[in-house]
């Protein structure tokens, strides 16, 4: 007997495992301890006599490969002269998305997207492929896993059986293509298949902008507002098939949806794969409604009641659910965005949840005290100025600001900012007045520096 190495690359006992082909004019079913020692018995470097005995032993141990010197295979085997047994690797799934062992996820994500793309058979029609492709979606799913991944890098397939993750607990590989490419746009067009094309599909959104006064913001209002959206058809219940009629498969696409258009280049024939614009990627052709033209939508307007809540500004964005465009095939309507635009106060500013004003006061009241009317939200209300008022001091209202859109908080305050007015002309008895206030404090200067 003869072992002759068959061109596979000896990685590690976790990588890639070895390729034999072992010839044998009359080959018996035999143990595998027995067939191991004959094995190693044809190298003559003891230490590649221990790696490829402990290596052969890992891999020929597994009944998973079913190798032929298992002795309850033994059944299959026959006397025939010559004959050639070949036990293969198990695949490698770093080789097969063509990463490094240490490749991060996001590595591992774009190398899948690229294969997966090339090898679906939606789009690649040689032998093959579809196997190709759930070779890389297998691989794919244990490499992205942190728990697979780990299991392994430290024993093969072999690690992923003995935790229970067998080869057929594998997802469905187009499942697994859906849902990574869902919501990409597809691929060209793909959307992950006829099904997946002609399923519900829910309704755009629609916008509309309110303009609101200053107090309705503060306090919330209550508004019928009219909107055009897109809804379903009466008349063909939003099938868009003139009633009466059956849609039928789609001549230029032949019902798969997508046309695949080809240019020769010099790097060799470059396909690219569009919807079919004729069916619009359903595969199917229909008689058009009369209503809506085949949309399964008529556009109309409606009035709905509209409740602003207390504390809305200007940017503020109210989400009204379901009020949208309506979906094709039977999907859910979108939702209506209402943007919220507040007209200036001439008095009032805002500022978050705080309203500022400011008042002008004489300096005769800054002094002696007084209290003035100041206008709110609320209305008119009176605050108290105390006697010796700095220029620029602010004075607070409490509670007689905007109220929080976050019940959690209290509604905010009114911040009156206080000026004092110099007059720029005196009169000769007020500057006799206030000359005999400068002695007097002339008078104390002396005593005060004592």
């Amino acid at each position: 007997m003869a072992m002759i190495p068959c061109g596979g690359t000896c990685v590690s006992q976790w990588g890639v495992r070895p390729q034999f082909v072992v010839r044998s004019s009359s080959l018996r079913a035999m143990p595998s301890c027995v067939s191991n020692k004959l094995l190693t018995s044809q190298f003559t470097d003891p230490s590649k006599e221990k790696y490829l005995a402990s290596s052969c032993a890992s891999f020929l141990s597994q009944d998973s490969l079913h190798s032929p010197f298992n002795t309850r295979s033994s059944q299959n085997c026959r006397r025939i002269r010559g004959a050639q047994f070949i036990v293969r690797a198990e695949s490698d799934f770093y080789s097969v998305l063509g990463v490094s062992k240490n490749a991060s996820k996001s590595e591992i994500k774009s190398a899948y997207r690229k294969l997966a793309r090339s090898y679906h058979p939606d789009v690649n029609k040689d032998p093959g492929s579809e196997q190709k492709f759930k070779d890389i979606s297998n691989a794919y799913e244990v490499l992205s896993d942190d728990e697979k991944r780990s299991l392994y890098d430290k024993y093969g397939e072999a690690g992923l059986k003995g935790a229970g993750m067998g080869m057929g607990d594998f997802s469905n590989p187009f499942d697994l293509f859906e849902s990574l490419f869902e919501g990409m746009g597809g691929m060209g067009g793909m959307g992950g298949g006829r099904a997946a094309r002609n399923r519900p599909i829910q309704g755009d959104d629609e916008s509309y902008n309110l303009i609101l006064n200053f107090k309705e913001a503060v306090f919330g209002v209550e508004k019928e507002i009219e909107i055009t959206r897109l809804e379903s058809c009466g008349t063909c219940e939003g099938s868009g098939a003139k009633p009466g009629t059956k849609p039928t498969k789609c001549s230029t696409c032949g019902g798969q949806g997508q046309v695949v258009s080809s240019a020769r280049t010099p790097l060799g024939v470059f396909q690219q794969v569009m919807t079919c614009s004729t069916c619009g990627g359903t595969g199917e052709s229909v008689t058009p409604c009369n209503t809506c033209g085949g949309d399964g939508r008529v556009r109309k307007t409606k009035r709905i009641s509209l409740k602003v809540p207390a504390g809305v500004d200007s940017g503020s964005r109210l989400r009204v659910r379901s009020e949208g465009n309506a979906g094709r095939r039977g999907g859910p309507p979108g939702d209506l965005y209402v943007f919220i635009d507040v007209l200036a106060d001439p008095v009032l500013k805002r500022d978050g949840t705080n309203i500022l004003y400011t008042c002008k006061v004489s300096y005769i009241d800054a002094i002696l005290g007084t209290t003035i009317k100041v206008p709110t939200v609320d209305g008119s209300v009176d605050l108290k100025v105390p006697a010796g008022t700095q220029p620029g001091t602010t004075l607070v209202m409490a509670k007689k600001g905007v109220p929080s859109l976050d019940k959690r908080y209290p509604r905010g305050d009114q911040l009156v900012k206080v000026q004092v007015e110099i007059p720029k002309r005196l009169s000769s008895e007020e500057r006799k007045l206030i000359e005999e206030l400068s002695n007097l404090n002339k008078a104390k200067a002396p005593n005060n520096t004592r």
